[in-house]
Protein backbone atom coordinates (compact mmCIF):
# COMPACT_ATOMS: atom_id res chain seq x y z
CA UNK A 1 0.00 0.00 0.00
CA UNK A 2 2.91 2.42 0.41
CA UNK A 3 4.03 2.01 -2.89
CA UNK A 4 0.43 2.92 -4.36
CA UNK A 5 0.00 5.84 -1.96
CA UNK A 6 4.08 7.41 -3.05
CA UNK A 7 2.88 6.76 -7.27
CA UNK A 8 -0.08 8.95 -6.04
CA UNK A 9 1.43 11.28 -4.74
CA UNK A 10 3.90 11.46 -7.33
CA UNK A 11 1.54 12.10 -10.25
CA UNK A 12 -0.83 14.06 -7.96
CA UNK A 13 0.58 17.49 -9.38
CA UNK A 14 -0.36 19.63 -12.65
CA UNK A 15 3.44 19.39 -14.22
CA UNK A 16 3.71 15.63 -13.50
CA UNK A 17 0.74 14.83 -14.91
CA UNK A 18 1.41 17.10 -18.31
CA UNK A 19 4.74 15.11 -18.24
CA UNK A 20 3.25 11.47 -17.99
CA UNK A 21 0.68 12.48 -20.49
CA UNK A 22 3.71 13.79 -22.93
CA UNK A 23 5.53 10.64 -22.23
CA UNK A 24 2.54 8.62 -23.03
CA UNK A 25 3.43 10.02 -26.64
CA UNK A 26 6.51 8.32 -26.76
CA UNK A 27 10.46 8.95 -25.44
CA UNK A 28 11.55 12.50 -24.31
CA UNK A 29 14.76 14.14 -23.03
CA UNK A 30 14.82 16.79 -20.30
CA UNK A 31 16.05 19.57 -22.95
CA UNK A 32 12.57 18.45 -24.80
CA UNK A 33 10.33 18.54 -21.59
CA UNK A 34 12.20 21.87 -21.05
CA UNK A 35 11.08 23.74 -24.22
CA UNK A 36 8.01 22.17 -24.65
CA UNK A 37 6.74 23.14 -20.93
CA UNK A 38 8.18 26.05 -21.05
CA UNK A 39 9.51 25.61 -17.23
CA UNK A 40 13.21 25.51 -16.16
CA UNK A 41 15.76 22.51 -16.52
CA UNK A 42 16.24 22.59 -12.20
CA UNK A 43 12.49 22.02 -11.61
CA UNK A 44 11.92 19.72 -14.54
CA UNK A 45 14.75 17.56 -12.92
CA UNK A 46 13.11 17.19 -9.46
CA UNK A 47 9.70 16.33 -11.69
CA UNK A 48 11.43 13.30 -13.30
CA UNK A 49 13.55 12.36 -10.58
CA UNK A 50 10.25 12.16 -8.20
CA UNK A 51 8.00 10.44 -11.11
CA UNK A 52 11.02 7.55 -11.85
CA UNK A 53 11.26 6.78 -8.06
CA UNK A 54 7.59 6.14 -8.16
CA UNK A 55 8.15 3.98 -10.86
CA UNK A 56 5.90 5.82 -13.13
CA UNK A 57 8.21 6.59 -15.89
CA UNK A 58 11.49 4.91 -16.93
CA UNK A 59 14.97 6.81 -17.53
CA UNK A 60 17.21 5.25 -20.18
CA UNK A 61 20.64 7.12 -21.02
CA UNK A 62 21.91 7.24 -24.23
CA UNK A 63 25.10 9.33 -24.88
CA UNK A 64 25.12 12.33 -23.20
CA UNK A 65 20.99 12.45 -23.35
CA UNK A 66 19.04 11.08 -20.94
CA UNK A 67 15.30 9.56 -22.30
CA UNK A 68 11.67 9.47 -20.29
CA UNK A 69 9.34 6.92 -21.42
CA UNK A 70 6.17 5.48 -19.79
CA UNK A 71 7.36 1.93 -17.92
CA UNK A 72 5.53 -1.34 -20.11
CA UNK A 73 2.16 -1.81 -19.75
CA UNK A 74 2.61 -5.15 -17.48
CA UNK A 75 4.44 -3.47 -14.79
CA UNK A 76 3.06 -1.96 -11.87
CA UNK A 77 4.01 2.10 -12.43
CA UNK A 78 3.14 1.79 -16.05
CA UNK A 79 -0.27 -0.08 -15.24
CA UNK A 80 -1.04 3.19 -12.94
CA UNK A 81 0.70 5.83 -15.38
CA UNK A 82 -1.80 4.85 -17.78
CA UNK A 83 -5.06 4.53 -15.17
CA UNK A 84 -4.44 7.94 -14.54
CA UNK A 85 -4.03 9.60 -17.73
CA UNK A 86 -7.05 7.54 -19.14
CA UNK A 87 -8.52 9.66 -16.32
CA UNK A 88 -7.17 12.97 -17.40
CA UNK A 89 -9.79 15.41 -18.64
CA UNK A 90 -8.86 16.92 -22.03
CA UNK A 91 -8.22 21.06 -21.45
CA UNK A 92 -6.38 23.86 -23.12
CA UNK A 93 -3.41 22.88 -21.31
CA UNK A 94 -3.02 19.22 -22.32
CA UNK A 95 -3.75 20.82 -26.06
CA UNK A 96 -1.15 22.67 -26.09
CA UNK A 97 1.21 20.52 -25.00
CA UNK A 98 0.37 18.17 -27.44
CA UNK A 99 0.93 21.08 -29.96
CA UNK A 100 4.31 21.61 -28.96
CA UNK A 101 5.41 18.06 -28.84
CA UNK A 102 4.75 17.51 -32.23
CA UNK A 103 6.68 20.39 -33.23
CA UNK A 104 9.53 19.12 -31.40
CA UNK A 105 8.95 15.53 -32.68
CA UNK A 106 8.85 17.05 -36.14
CA UNK A 107 11.93 19.33 -35.58
CA UNK A 108 13.72 16.03 -34.49
CA UNK A 109 13.05 14.73 -37.86
CA UNK A 110 14.21 17.34 -39.39
CA UNK A 111 17.31 18.01 -38.15
CA UNK A 112 18.29 13.70 -38.38
CA UNK A 113 17.36 14.52 -42.39
CA UNK A 114 19.75 17.61 -42.43
CA UNK A 115 22.65 15.50 -40.64
CA UNK A 116 21.95 13.13 -43.32
CA UNK A 117 22.34 15.54 -46.20
CA UNK A 118 25.44 17.54 -44.46
CA UNK A 119 27.05 14.30 -43.17
CA UNK A 120 26.35 11.23 -44.36
CA UNK A 121 28.42 10.44 -46.75
CA UNK A 122 31.21 11.29 -44.45
CA UNK A 123 29.12 8.48 -42.03
CA UNK A 124 29.43 5.57 -45.18
CA UNK A 125 32.84 4.07 -44.70
CA UNK A 126 33.12 2.68 -48.16
CA UNK A 127 33.25 6.39 -49.38
CA UNK A 128 35.20 7.72 -46.25
CA UNK A 129 37.92 5.47 -47.51
CA UNK A 130 37.84 6.35 -51.12
CA UNK A 131 36.91 2.73 -51.61
CA UNK A 132 35.28 1.96 -55.17
CA UNK A 133 31.37 2.13 -53.60
CA UNK A 134 29.72 1.97 -56.86
CA UNK A 135 32.17 -1.05 -58.32
CA UNK A 136 31.00 -2.78 -54.89
CA UNK A 137 27.35 -2.17 -55.25
CA UNK A 138 27.22 -3.45 -59.03
CA UNK A 139 29.27 -6.85 -58.49
CA UNK A 140 26.82 -7.51 -55.23
CA UNK A 141 23.82 -6.56 -58.06
CA UNK A 142 25.85 -9.16 -60.21
CA UNK A 143 25.69 -12.20 -57.91
CA UNK A 144 22.51 -11.78 -57.41
CA UNK A 145 19.58 -13.82 -59.68
CA UNK A 146 18.10 -11.11 -61.72
CA UNK A 147 14.81 -11.64 -61.07
CA UNK A 148 13.27 -10.81 -57.66
CA UNK A 149 15.51 -11.36 -54.20
CA UNK A 150 12.88 -11.21 -51.82
CA UNK A 151 13.21 -11.06 -48.31
CA UNK A 152 16.62 -9.07 -47.45
CA UNK A 153 18.12 -8.51 -44.25
CA UNK A 154 21.18 -6.07 -44.06
CA UNK A 155 23.49 -6.48 -40.87
CA UNK A 156 24.98 -3.39 -40.30
CA UNK A 157 22.96 -1.25 -42.57
CA UNK A 158 25.00 2.22 -42.00
CA UNK A 159 22.70 4.96 -43.52
CA UNK A 160 20.69 2.30 -45.48
CA UNK A 161 22.53 2.39 -48.48
CA UNK A 162 22.27 -0.66 -49.86
CA UNK A 163 18.98 -1.25 -48.54
CA UNK A 164 18.08 1.73 -51.66
CA UNK A 165 20.66 -0.24 -53.71
CA UNK A 166 18.54 -3.64 -53.45
CA UNK A 167 15.04 -2.01 -52.95
CA UNK A 168 14.19 -2.05 -56.65
CA UNK A 169 14.73 -6.48 -56.36
CA UNK A 170 13.18 -7.12 -53.00
CA UNK A 171 9.68 -8.04 -51.81
CA UNK A 172 10.59 -7.15 -48.14
CA UNK A 173 14.30 -5.14 -46.38
CA UNK A 174 14.90 -4.70 -43.31
CA UNK A 175 18.33 -3.35 -41.95
CA UNK A 176 19.96 -3.44 -38.65
CA UNK A 177 22.62 -1.47 -37.08
CA UNK A 178 23.59 -1.12 -33.19
CA UNK A 179 23.72 2.91 -33.15
CA UNK A 180 21.09 5.19 -33.00
CA UNK A 181 22.39 8.04 -34.83
CA UNK A 182 22.74 5.69 -37.71
CA UNK A 183 19.23 4.58 -37.81
CA UNK A 184 18.57 7.98 -37.88
CA UNK A 185 20.01 8.71 -41.19
CA UNK A 186 18.89 5.23 -42.43
CA UNK A 187 15.36 6.40 -41.82
CA UNK A 188 15.91 9.69 -43.48
CA UNK A 189 16.88 8.19 -46.51
CA UNK A 190 14.10 5.46 -46.70
CA UNK A 191 11.71 7.91 -46.01
CA UNK A 192 11.15 8.35 -49.76
CA UNK A 193 8.48 6.73 -52.07
CA UNK A 194 9.03 3.32 -53.64
CA UNK A 195 11.37 2.07 -50.37
CA UNK A 196 8.49 1.77 -48.44
CA UNK A 197 8.61 -1.92 -48.50
CA UNK A 198 11.86 -1.14 -46.31
CA UNK A 199 12.72 -0.44 -42.62
CA UNK A 200 15.42 -0.51 -40.28
CA UNK A 201 15.50 -1.36 -36.22
CA UNK A 202 18.31 -1.29 -33.32
CA UNK A 203 19.41 -4.66 -32.82
CA UNK A 204 22.83 -6.80 -31.84
CA UNK A 205 24.26 -8.99 -34.79
CA UNK A 206 25.38 -11.50 -32.57
CA UNK A 207 21.27 -11.89 -31.11
CA UNK A 208 19.36 -10.93 -33.78
CA UNK A 209 15.67 -10.21 -32.49
CA UNK A 210 14.09 -12.29 -35.72
CA UNK A 211 12.90 -15.88 -36.26
CA UNK A 212 15.16 -19.22 -37.57
CA UNK A 213 15.30 -18.94 -41.59
CA UNK A 214 13.03 -15.23 -42.26
CA UNK A 215 15.03 -14.38 -44.59
CA UNK A 216 15.91 -14.76 -48.12
CA UNK A 217 19.46 -13.32 -48.63
CA UNK A 218 21.78 -11.73 -45.79
CA UNK A 219 24.37 -8.91 -46.26
CA UNK A 220 27.44 -7.91 -44.26
CA UNK A 221 29.05 -5.23 -46.30
CA UNK A 222 31.82 -3.32 -43.89
CA UNK A 223 30.70 -5.46 -40.67
CA UNK A 224 33.05 -8.03 -39.98
CA UNK A 225 36.07 -6.20 -39.69
CA UNK A 226 35.05 -4.62 -36.84
CA UNK A 227 33.15 -7.59 -35.24
CA UNK A 228 35.10 -8.88 -31.75
CA UNK A 229 33.70 -12.53 -32.91
CA UNK A 230 33.35 -12.45 -36.51
CA UNK A 231 32.54 -16.75 -36.60
CA UNK A 232 29.88 -15.62 -34.40
CA UNK A 233 28.24 -13.07 -36.41
CA UNK A 234 28.17 -15.55 -39.53
CA UNK A 235 26.66 -18.00 -37.30
CA UNK A 236 23.56 -15.40 -36.24
CA UNK A 237 23.39 -14.62 -39.66
CA UNK A 238 22.89 -18.70 -41.07
CA UNK A 239 20.17 -19.00 -38.24
CA UNK A 240 18.05 -16.10 -39.73
CA UNK A 241 18.80 -17.46 -43.91
CA UNK A 242 16.42 -19.88 -45.18
CA UNK A 243 17.34 -22.92 -46.71
CA UNK A 244 18.70 -22.19 -50.31
CA UNK A 245 18.98 -18.62 -49.18
CA UNK A 246 21.64 -16.22 -49.85
CA UNK A 247 24.65 -14.84 -47.94
CA UNK A 248 27.13 -12.10 -49.18
CA UNK A 249 29.92 -10.91 -46.75
CA UNK A 250 31.61 -7.85 -48.84
CA UNK A 251 34.47 -6.70 -47.15
CA UNK A 252 38.11 -5.32 -47.02
CA UNK A 253 40.89 -7.97 -48.52
CA UNK A 254 43.63 -8.74 -46.03
CA UNK A 255 46.12 -5.58 -45.77
CA UNK A 256 49.33 -4.12 -43.29
CA UNK A 257 47.46 -0.57 -42.87
CA UNK A 258 48.06 -0.20 -39.54
CA UNK A 259 47.44 3.57 -39.20
CA UNK A 260 44.20 3.06 -40.82
CA UNK A 261 43.44 0.19 -38.13
CA UNK A 262 44.43 2.32 -35.30
CA UNK A 263 42.42 5.59 -36.63
CA UNK A 264 39.11 3.72 -37.32
CA UNK A 265 38.99 1.18 -34.50
CA UNK A 266 39.50 -1.74 -36.67
CA UNK A 267 39.37 -4.93 -35.08
CA UNK A 268 40.43 -7.06 -38.24
CA UNK A 269 43.06 -6.11 -40.74
CA UNK A 270 40.54 -7.62 -43.28
CA UNK A 271 39.93 -11.11 -44.76
CA UNK A 272 42.28 -13.40 -46.90
CA UNK A 273 40.26 -15.94 -49.04
CA UNK A 274 40.96 -19.06 -46.76
CA UNK A 275 40.39 -17.11 -43.35
CA UNK A 276 36.57 -16.03 -44.81
CA UNK A 277 35.79 -19.62 -46.36
CA UNK A 278 36.79 -21.39 -42.87
CA UNK A 279 34.19 -18.68 -40.93
CA UNK A 280 31.73 -19.23 -43.66
CA UNK A 281 32.19 -23.39 -43.50
CA UNK A 282 32.05 -23.35 -39.88
CA UNK A 283 28.87 -21.40 -39.49
CA UNK A 284 27.09 -24.06 -42.00
CA UNK A 285 27.61 -22.65 -45.28
CA UNK A 286 28.54 -23.40 -48.74
CA UNK A 287 31.29 -20.76 -50.28
CA UNK A 288 31.04 -19.40 -53.61
CA UNK A 289 33.27 -18.04 -56.01
CA UNK A 290 34.92 -14.97 -54.63
CA UNK A 291 34.62 -11.55 -56.53
CA UNK A 292 37.82 -9.05 -56.07
CA UNK A 293 36.99 -4.93 -56.52
CA UNK A 294 40.03 -3.59 -57.17
CA UNK A 295 40.54 -0.06 -55.77
CA UNK A 296 42.82 2.12 -53.22
CA UNK A 297 42.32 -0.93 -50.56
CA UNK A 298 40.97 -3.56 -52.80
CA UNK A 299 37.74 -5.42 -51.41
CA UNK A 300 36.06 -8.51 -51.61
CA UNK A 301 32.86 -10.21 -51.84
CA UNK A 302 32.78 -13.56 -50.75
CA UNK A 303 29.01 -15.47 -51.17
CA UNK A 304 27.92 -18.49 -49.31
CA UNK A 305 24.46 -20.47 -49.27
CA UNK A 306 22.71 -22.15 -46.85
CA UNK A 307 22.48 -25.91 -47.74
CA UNK A 308 18.78 -27.60 -48.25
CA UNK A 309 18.50 -30.27 -46.24
CA UNK A 310 17.14 -33.57 -47.54
CA UNK A 311 14.43 -33.30 -45.53
CA UNK A 312 13.52 -29.77 -46.65
CA UNK A 313 14.34 -31.20 -50.29
CA UNK A 314 11.46 -34.18 -49.89
CA UNK A 315 8.57 -30.96 -48.78
CA UNK A 316 10.11 -29.40 -51.83
CA UNK A 317 9.35 -32.19 -54.52
CA UNK A 318 6.59 -34.55 -54.14
CA UNK A 319 6.40 -37.97 -54.26
CA UNK A 320 6.37 -39.58 -57.90
CA UNK A 321 3.60 -41.46 -58.45
CA UNK A 322 4.37 -45.40 -57.66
Amino acid sequence: MDSLLAALRACAEPTRLRILALAARGSFCVMEFTEILGQSQPRLSRHLRLLCEAGLLDRGREGTNVWFALPPPETAGGSLARAVLDRLPENDIVAADRRQAARVLADRAREASESFRRKGADWDEMRALDLPAAAVETALLDLLPPGGIGRVLDIGTGTGRLLEVLAPRVTAGLGVDASRAMLALARSRLARPGLTHCAVRLADMYRLPLPDAGFDLVVLQMVLHYAEDPAGALAEAARVLRPGGRLVVADLAAHARADMMARLAHRWPGFDDARMRDLLQAAGLAPGAVVAVPGPMEMRLWPAASPISASTLADLVPETAA
